[in-house]
């Protein structure tokens, strides 16, 4: 819907104009980039582009959403656009929306508008890198100031990169050692602004309201289908005091302890999608958490502190922005490489909860090739965040930072360590809320009187295993220790010809270690 002219101060005579380009900081307080445009300036323009990219829908995808993105987090990043609106409002702004690819409608407005500057956050963020560039090049031959501060992590990557002598740290003790305090920390962050310029005249820029859904060309769905995380400033500063009131809590926050299997109250801030958008900002959290630290006993410490949290994210920032293809597992120096296994059927499955195993299918966790599982993770997280979930998979792929490949958690064991009568998978998979919970992990094993009881008769109406986790993951560390002595061997200089080499002996193993099978091949382990 367009916006009508004369709410947008159309016939303001023109002058000395700031344009700020949100795409994340999506918020007013410690908001940099906003606070600079608002200084000396007539008018400021604030701007969101809707990037076909991220948000047009995809038929083809194999959930609701766009090619990048599932239609939870469209929903959310929706709800803090229009959460952003209101707070520039009642400073005296609004949000302008526009629609198109986002560098060619960011010239075209610093031409209609006649902009003196040009104001947005740094982003790390190959994709942001380029429309960056592009954006910047033309403001240079314009005469066009720009400023763009880093204000989405705690500190500048380039900053800490050059300490280690142009390298990031490959490791988190290594990084805190470089880093020390965030700069700007001795002072107090400017967390509120009393009002903004004026909207000047959008010339012949036809300004939409932050679109819905169904303006974007998505089914509506109904509400209660949503997260129940709501998007926006002012839910992330609700749920931020919420958490700092229990001042205890947060002292002895304390991760890995805690319960994975709650989620009535779950065991952590539930923060991240607020941060991944910059509903929050990560420096005033970071602030707050120290504030708290002041005024109590003792405290946890890095790594496993709140503080220490948001530490690992700063930590994974600085390794995605000083390493070239941090997301491929080609030509990415830090990445051991390994000949995967690649089978579409059980990625399928695990994508779609189906691996007969109820812990791993209520929670989404299985052994894939880290790319395959990254690519569903980031389109269907809430809080996905490039540098933070292709770092996650590195580690937890034992392809870098972390390389015990032995270490591998029990889908049956492990959850039930936590939750033995099995509630988080009976709330997430209605199907067995009947089993009995001494086979509520394991329930290909009750007997069949037990199932049609449990209404739930294993290979009707919930899966088989679709592999032997004994045997798969015996599977694995046996090809994992063959790939490790291959990088080793080759100083990390693996060919794509040395991979298949070792992928056909791999498979060759394997055949003459185990009696034919015709169900072999489609019950092998994707790692």
């Amino acid at each position: 819907m367009k916006l009508p002219l004369s709410l947008l101060n159309s016939t303001m005579p023109s002058g000395s104009g700031s344009l700020v380009w949100f795409r994340k900081g999506l918020r007013i307080h410690d908001n940099p980039a906003l606070e600079y445009a608002s200084r000396g300036s007539n008018y400021v323009y604030p701007l969101f582009v809707i990037d076909p990219h991220y948000m047009e829908p995809d038929p083809n995808a194999f959930s609701p959403g766009s090619t990048r993105a599932g239609i939870n987090r469209i929903h959310f990043l929706l709800e803090s656009l229009h959460d952003l609106d209101l707070n520039l409002k009642k400073l005296g702004s609004r949000l302008l929306v526009l629609k198109g690819e986002p560098s060619q409608v960011l010239i075209h407005c610093l031409k209609e508008w006649d902009v003196k500057k040009l104001c947005f956050e740094y982003d790390t963020d190959p994709y942001y890198q380029a429309l960056d560039n592009r954006v910047k090049n033309y403001a240079s031959t314009a005469g066009i100031e720009v400023f763009s501060p880093v204000s989405h992590t705690l500190f500048n990557p380039a900053d800490i990169i050059e300490k280690n002598g142009g390298r990031p740290p490959l490791n988190y003790q290594s990084f805190l050692k470089l880093a020390g305090e965030p700069p700007w920390a001795s002072s107090p962050l400017s967390v509120d602004l009393s009002s903004i310029p004026p909207v000047g005249d959008v010339g012949s820029c036809e300004i939409l309201q932050v679109p819905t859904l169904k303006e974007l060309g998505y089914v509506e769905k109904d509400q209660d289908e949503f997260t129940p995380f709501r998007g926006g400033e002012s839910e992330a500063l609700r749920r931020l005091r919420e958490s700092l009131s229990d001042k205890e809590w947060v002292a002895n926050f304390e991760k890995p302890k805690g319960d994975p299997s709650a989620y009535v109250k779950p065991a952590t801030t539930v923060l991240s999608p607020y941060l991944k958008f910059g509903c929050l900002s990560s420096r005033y959290f970071y602030q707050c958490l120290k504030d708290v630290y002041k005024n109590v006993k003792r405290h946890t410490s890095p790594p496993v502190s709140l503080v220490g949290q948001l530490l690992w994210r700063e930590f994974f920032y600085t390794v995605a922005f000083g390493t070239p293809n941090f997301d491929k597992m080609k030509g990415n120096k830090i990445c051991k490489q390994i000949p995967w296994n690649v089978d579409d059927k059980l990625l399928a499955a695990w994508r779609e909860a189906r691996t007969g195993y109820p812990w791993i299918d209520a929670i989404m966790v299985q052994f894939v090739h880290w790319e395959k599982g990254r690519d569903v993770f980031e389109r269907l997280l809430i809080d996905s965040d490039w540098a933070i979930n292709n770092g996650n998979w590195l580690w937890l792929s034992c392809s870098s930072f972390f390389y015990q490949y032995n270490r591998i958690y029990s889908p049956t064991s492990f959850g039930r360590k936590y939750d033995p009568n099995g509630n988080y998978i009976r709330h997430f998979l209605p199907v067995l809320k009947d089993m009995p919970k001494e086979y509520i992990y394991e329930p290909w094993t009750a007997p069949l009187s037990v199932q049609t009881k449990a209404k739930c008769i294993i290979g009707r109406d919930y899966p088989k295993p679709v592999v032997s986790h004994d045997s798969a993951s015996k599977e694995c560390r046996r090809k994992m220790r063959e790939a490790y002595a291959l990088n080793q061997k080759l100083k990390g200089l693996v060919s794509e010809e040395d991979l298949k080499k070792l992928g056909s002996k791999l498979d060759e193993d394997e055949d003459e270690g185990q009696e034919p099978n015709p169900r072999r091949k489609r019950q092998k382990l994707i790692n």
